[in-house]
């Protein structure tokens, strides 16, 4: 199981030792809180830049030669620098690189869905080292849906040994207030309203825990893997429901509230396509979701074939190409498309990047639609220079950008 806080104290390593001619290590004693400031400004320049030798690190500190040393000691003290072997091509005696060790321990990660989760675990780089997929439905509530969730990351925690976790990351699909990891007035999430999810799994596993809602995890993820160069982009996620994650000036837009991106639930403008004003889930009429969402384009597709079709069946029948399901899915990216098409307007993105079970299982068909009232309607000078695709890092976007998130909590946020 998960190693509770002592455990994790009383596993972490120590002085190296000789055992039959192998070199063995244990864990110390000391972890990124234990860091004095100036410590943990430079662990997180190494994060930011790669492996970076002493004199590297002089130049870009600006600190003299000696308290270089010192905290570059601190940081092999505590196993979280390593030495990642010499510069080639310098004149004179090679210089050491030092780098991130990953490996000193592992981070947790749930990125849990309407319908589903995907747990795994990383380590310090955010690498996804393993990965574990569980269905459960949100609207189960947060006690059963929350045990499913300790029951996974115990599972991926089995394989540790006494490699400690430092933290736990959990994104959820409704509003999250933060700072305080507290679900907030969610539209389908029965109740979870006012759930403090960060202080239940604390409880559970005794490290730092982050919460958020699961579209801002996959714009993390993006911008950190397959986006670098960009400081603004716009991620939405067409699944069982619609939302969307704004990445402004390198951060992340939640709003005052949390409420930030939650562009399923406004109302949509369906002119040219369709009169009727279908009920959403959140109670209101005449939502994105009630026209875009997955389990919207599931009832329209039981209403056109006679039969009870679910959001699973959407995504077998877009991939066979059945023509019923391609001309729905079409609609909806037209209808999305006029309420992106304000978004790149205020926003100014630059790209926007679709995800989601639907998004993923459509190829260009959501995209034909969307990419038509966008370009038609949004300002030109927004649309110009314009990308937008289907994410290629779906299904792990949102792993990735808990993993990055969890990470930039334990070891501080890299130094620009």
């Amino acid at each position: 199981m998960l190693l509770p806080a002592a455990a994790v104290h009383a596993a972490r390593k120590g002085p190296t030792s000789r055992e039959g001619g192998r070199v063995t290590t244990t864990l110390t004693q000391q972890t990124p809180a234990d860091l004095d400031a100036g410590a943990a400004y430079l662990l997180a320049l190494v994060r930011a830049h790669g492996a970076l030798t002493r004199a590297q690190m002089n130049v870009m500190t600006g600190w003299a030669r000696m308290t270089v040393t010192s905290r570059l000691e601190q940081l092999l003290a505590t196993e979280l620098l390593t030495p990642d072997g010499p510069t080639a091509g310098a004149r004179g005696r090679p210089a050491t690189r030092y780098r991130l060790a990953p490996w000193r321990a592992a981070l947790m990660v749930a990125d849990v869905g309407a319908l589903g989760m995907r747990l795994a675990r990383c380590d310090l780089a955010s690498v996804v080292e393993e990965t574990l997929d569980r269905r459960c439905l949100i609207s189960d509530g947060p006690d059963a849906v929350l045990a499913v969730v300790r029951d996974g990351l115990e599972q991926l925690a089995a394989d540790l040994d006494s490699r400690p976790v430092w933290g736990v990351g959990i994104s959820l699909p409704g509003p999250v207030e933060f700072l305080a990891g507290r679900v907030v007035s969610p539209p389908i999430m029965t109740g979870w309203d006012g759930v403090a999810v960060r202080d239940i799994v604390t409880e559970w596993f005794g490290s730092p825990v982050l919460v958020d809602n699961d579209v801002n995890a996959m714009a993390v993820g993006e911008l950190a893997a397959s986006y670098p160069e960009v400081s603004d982009l716009l991620v939405v996620k067409v699944g069982t429901g619609v939302g969307a994650g704004i990445i402004s000036e390198g951060r992340v837009l939640r709003g005052a509230a949390g409420a930030a991106g939650d562009i399923g639930h406004t109302w949509a403008d369906p002119s040219g396509i369709r009169s009727d004003v279908p009920e959403c889930r959140c109670g209101k009429r005449g939502c994105v979701e009630s026209y875009v969402g997955g389990w919207a384009i599931a009832r329209d597709l039981s209403r056109e074939l006679g039969s009870e079709r679910t959001v699973d069946d959407v995504t077998d029948l877009l991939r066979a190409g059945e023509s019923t399901a391609v001309r729905l899915v079409r609609d909806a990216g037209r209808i999305l498309g006029a309420s992106l098409a304000t978004a790149v307007s205020l926003l100014n993105p630059s790209a926007v990047v679709l995800g989601g079970q639907i998004a993923a299982a459509s190829g260009e068909h959501l995209l034909a639609g969307l990419r038509e009232r966008i370009y038609a309607r949004a300002l030109p000078l927004a649309t110009r220079d314009l990308p937008i695709k289907v994410s290629t890092l779906w299904p792990n976007a949102g792993v990735h950008g808990l993993a990055r998130g969890i990470a930039d909590t334990v070891l501080g946020t890299p130094a620009a």
